[in-house]
């Protein structure tokens, strides 16, 4: 039997998820690391902790599992989206690395605004602060020294797999959301690099996502267990690899998902260049996935825990459910609608469709009469509003969707978050065994190895439907007029938040 492993990098944890070659899952293993907020408005990430919560689970994985490593064929790795690695003459890194939910740049996405349609044009994407460029211009303009010192930039998991297997790359995918890289052309923008002083020389060589990087360094397989024999993949985006193991690979099916970020992703057969859209190429070959962007999704849930949650943590110490589970029990008692308290999960600002950093986060129409538990609903149903707030922008560009949606990442794992979101949405939502960034990740190592003779097949062995949620007819008016106040109090807030923060 051959074994094929994915660990993914998200916002505030690793997964590693071990599978065989029928696409069974052997073992999982998670760990935790911390989001750094050095400032308001910044997001970063220590690359040192993530990698030691590579190895741990990789450790685990192997513990778990009895596995012998040598039957592991391929590994791949994926990450959050466009996070920038830089790294130095001697391939260390500079700094931590900017998240793409830091703001900072603002000031520099503003200065690239003119070009936007150009932009558009060329590189798919709008600027805003999210991508490489406006984050490496204000780098630039407030951290020079670190600047000169750049002499590779490369992405969150390509410095992972750089550090596992010595090849210092990227792929296609990630790329796009460098916003100097021009998709017409499949090249580098020289013009856009010349905005952040870079050259072509620091970026790094391209690969497809499932072609082979090469196998594990003989030092690494002595830290972490593994065979020198096992191959590596280049691998992706966690998104896209979610979409993968979620069986999204024909046009219009669409996932929705709940993870550090909302997005509502369906499959096309063509690019759609839009500034309220996310687009970047699907791993299958000549499919693309134009996503919305909700900012913060399930990283709200977390910085809630974190801040408000410190009964549940305690409670969770004592009993068998986790902090997140209690909150969603708790949650699951409050009537559809929260008595009428409102939630918008703009922590740090917001994407599509306000594109506005701006934005800030808020409880409104609080009452005497709530409780802890109508707080834990109203978060939830405010990113369900804040998902609905992004439909509008399928219809208006005559992008297909499904009639029922695939729902992916961590916060689908809540039975009241996904019955919230069907009916905030009035949509069906369909979960499957697993959909994990990682297992995508495991079924792109398998197709790289060929352990999956084609994308199609490594979906028929890996993504098993496991139930539908329909949505409550009874909570449809509630929340059809709980959607119309959500929407009237982000406009009233704006002009608070656009002349104070």
């Amino acid at each position: 039997m051959r074994y094929l492993l994915g660990v993914d990098f998200g916002g505030g944890s690793s997964k590693a998820t071990l599978i065989d070659e029928e696409g069974h899952i052997i073992t999982t293993a998670a760990e935790e690391y911390p989001m750094l907020y050095p400032h308001v408005g910044w997001a970063e990430q220590d690359l040192e902790a993530l990698y030691q919560a590579f190895l741990t689970n990789i450790r685990n994985v192997l513990a778990k599992s009895r596995v012998d490593a040598k039957d592991i064929a391929a590994m791949s790795i994926d990450g959050a989206t466009h996070i920038g690695v830089l790294l130095d003459e001697t391939n260390e890194v500079i700094r931590p690395a900017i998240h793409w939910t830091d703001s900072r740049s603002a000031e520099e996405a503003a200065q690239l605004a003119p070009l936007k349609e150009r932009f558009i044009e060329l590189c798919y994407n709008a600027p805003t602060p999210t991508w490489t460029l406006p984050q490496i211009m204000w780098l630039k303009n407030h951290e020079p020294e670190a600047h000169a010192r750049i002499a590779k930039v490369i992405y969150l998991k390509d410095y992972i797999r750089y550090r596992v297997t010595g090849k210092l790359a990227s792929d296609f995918i990630e790329v796009e959301g460098a916003l100097f890289y021009d998709e017409t052309k499949q090249d580098w923008c020289d013009d856009f690099l010349a905005m952040a002083d870079l050259t072509r020389d620091q970026m790094p060589e391209l690969h497809e996502p499932a072609e082979i990087a090469g196998t594990l360094l003989p030092a690494f397989c002595k830290e972490s267990g593994l065979s020198p024999d096992t191959i590596v993949a280049y691998g992706a985006t966690d998104t896209v690899m979610e979409i993968f193991a979620a069986g999204a690979a024909n046009v219009g099916d669409t996932t929705i998902k709940l993870a550090t970020a909302g997005r509502i992703c369906p499959i096309t057969d063509k690019a759609y260049p839009d500034p309220q859209l996310f687009c970047y190429r699907h791993v299958i070959p000549g499919y693309w996935y134009p996503g919305t962007g909700t900012k913060t999704c399930a990283q709200a849930m977390r910085w809630y825990r974190d801040t408000l949650g410190a009964h549940e943590m305690e409670q969770a110490k004592m009993g068998t459910l986790n902090a997140f589970e209690l909150i969603s029990e708790a949650a699951a008692k409050v009537p559809a609608g929260s008595e009428k308290l409102f939630f918008h999960p703009y922590l740090q600002g917001e994407l599509t469709p306000y594109q506005n950093t701006r934005l800030r986060a808020s409880f409104t129409g609080v009452g005497s009469y709530h409780t802890k538990a109508h707080f834990d609903r109203a978060l939830m149903e405010g990113v369900a509003y804040s998902l609905r707030d992004c439909m509008g922008v399928f219809a208006r560009l005559g992008i297909k969707t499904a009639d029922r949606f695939r729902i992916i990442g961590g916060g689908s794992k809540s039975p009241i978050w996904r019955q919230i979101v069907s009916d905030v949405l009035d949509m069906p939502l369909q979960r499957v065994t697993s959909d994990d960034s990682s297992i995508g990740s495991a079924m792109l190592a398998g197709v790289a190895a060929g352990v999956f003779p084609s994308f199609a097949a490594a979906v028929e062995a890996c993504s098993q439907l496991a139930e539908t949620v329909e949505p409550d007819e009874r909570n449809r008016k509630v929340y059809d007029e709980g959607f119309e106040i959500y929407k009237e109090i982000q406009q009233a807030m704006e002009n608070v938040y656009n002349k104070y923060y």
